[in-house]
């Protein structure tokens, strides 16, 4: 195993981990049990590569014949629902004072894990060949981002973080651009993939500081009214 190759086994690992603590704490967010806790967990840290790897045309997906990473995000999964009942066991009083700092673990997780899973999923896409692709190395990268919280946020039945809170998907955009870029312009995979990494985390937890977001319509748009017209009284005809 080369040099490389080694850097993005170290940080598919690091992803793994950091995208199954955000699918923990929001399955606990959400009060499933414990097998729930670990399937959202699994489909968050492995989901995104699932569907690239599905794009890519691997049939079944590689999560199906390494191990190593199922059982990774399982064992983050159960460790973080154990730390969780031992806190709100002894910390009750407090526990809702917690909810700051939890919703900072979840952010900086899922920032960690956005960033790893794209350059990981632009590698994947130039590792068979298709590095003159850009817009597919690029939406590969994308897919593979931002896919496991997309799955998180549909199983607790949430609207899709990407679709509604702060620069998201757009931070997976620009780092995956910038990874692209670099090696097209020969620099060395492991700093490229270091600088594209570190783009995408920066961008994520800058969106979420400042709360940067894109326009939208502060209530919803009503297209037809929910009501049902009253139907038209016509007069019978009397005899």
């Amino acid at each position: 195993m080369g040099f490389s190759q080694t850097i993005f086994t170290a940080a598919e690992y690091i992803g793994v981990i950091a995208a199954a603590i955000s699918g923990a704490m929001v399955a606990l967010e959400h009060a499933l049990d414990l097998f729930g806790v670990v399937f959202v967990s699994i489909l968050t840290a492995l989901g995104g590569g699932c569907l690239r790897d599905v794009l890519l045309g691997y049939i079944p997906p590689r999560m199906f014949d390494n191990y190593r990473y199922l059982l990774l995000a399982t064992l983050v999964a159960i460790a973080v629902f154990v730390l969780a009942a031992v806190l709100q066991h002894q910390a009750a009083p407090h526990w809702q004072k917690l909810r700051p700092l939890t919703d900072r673990v979840i952010t900086i997780s899922d920032a960690i894990g956005l960033g790893i899973f794209t350059v990981n999923g632009i590698q994947a896409a130039i590792d068979v060949n298709y590095g003159d692709h850009a817009f597919l190395c690029v939406f590969l990268g994308l897919t593979t981002g931002i896919g496991g919280g997309i799955l998180r946020d549909v199983l607790t039945s949430s609207t899709p973080t990407v679709l509604r809170k702060h620069i998201y998907a757009v931070a997976s955009i620009v780092g995956g651009i910038v990874y692209y870029g670099l090696l097209r312009a020969n620099c060395p995979t492991p700093p490229a993939a270091a600088i594209g990494i570190g783009l995408i985390v920066l961008i994520r937890l800058l969106a979420a500081h400042f709360r940067w977001n894109f326009p939208r319509l502060r209530t919803p748009m009503i297209l037809h009214s929910s009501e049902s017209p009253e139907p038209s009284h016509t007069p019978k005809d009397s005899h």
